[in-house]
């Protein structure tokens, strides 16, 4: 029976793969990739030899279907994207849709994700939170951010380097400037950096530095920080 395993890569550490992903990774009938050069690397690392096929935003509405027909043949194809768990904030969720409407049995092994060890480290309270992703670059970005201002519970956004300055600064002044932000950066890598402190403060923090790499913004909840206060 054909099964679609979706698979965590690594979000910056290579030795946060895990067995069970190796072993999926080596024993596919194919791999479906974001972006085949970065999962080619990493199969390389992992010495694995394997069909790559690229699967990303730009053409998974136009090859889902006749991805369908090719998993049905198959006895296991694995979903990976560029780091972390596809279909979180990456592609993934219309291919296991479609699957699971063609009853194909879907699996996601447990593994890396960016958000958890953010979450965790900030050291705002993590037993409820929610998770937004990218907020919209232009359209619907003022009215997503408006509906959160009065969120009590813990925020988590993803950001790029070039976006951090405009999305701190823009939740500065729609949010409240003392409430609490930790922005973590290069998770898991060399480099990793985990900035605690105000809105004000990491804005000063950051605009003084070269930013690079993919960033997690947690942020306090209105309740949260009515609490403390």
């Amino acid at each position: 029976m054909a099964k679609l395993v979706l698979v965590p890569t690594p979000i910056g550490n290579l030795e946060d793969i895990t067995l069970r992903a190796i072993k999926v990774l080596t024993a596919a009938d194919f791999i479906l990739a974001e972006d085949t050069r970065t999962t080619g690397n990493l199969l390389k690392h992992l010495n694995i030899q394997n069909k790559l096929f690229a699967y990303h935003k730009f053409n998974e509405h136009k090859q889902v279907e006749s991805l369908i027909s090719r998993i049905k043949d198959a006895t296991m194809v694995a979903l990976a994207s560029d780091a972390g768990t596809p279909g979180i904030s990456d592609p993934g969720y219309l291919l296991v849709k479609h699957c699971i409407d063609n009853d194909i049995e879907v699996e996601c092994l447990p593994g890396a994700t960016a958000l958890i060890p953010a979450l965790v480290n900030s050291g705002l309270p993590n037993d409820r939170f929610v998770f937004e992703g990218f907020l919209p670059q232009k359209k619907g970005r003022v009215k997503r951010i408006e509906a959160l201002i009065e969120e009590p519970r813990t925020l988590v956004f993803y950001e790029s380097p070039h976006r951090l300055i405009k999305t701190l600064t823009q939740l500065k002044e729609m949010f409240n400037e003392d409430r609490l932000v930790c922005v973590s950066r290069e998770l898991s890598k060399l480099y990793e950096e985990n900035f605690r402190g105000t809105f004000s403060e990491a804005i000063a923090h950051f605009s003084a530095k070269i930013i690079k790499g993919e960033i997690v913004l947690v942020v306090q909840g209105l309740k949260n920080r009515k609490e403390k206060d």
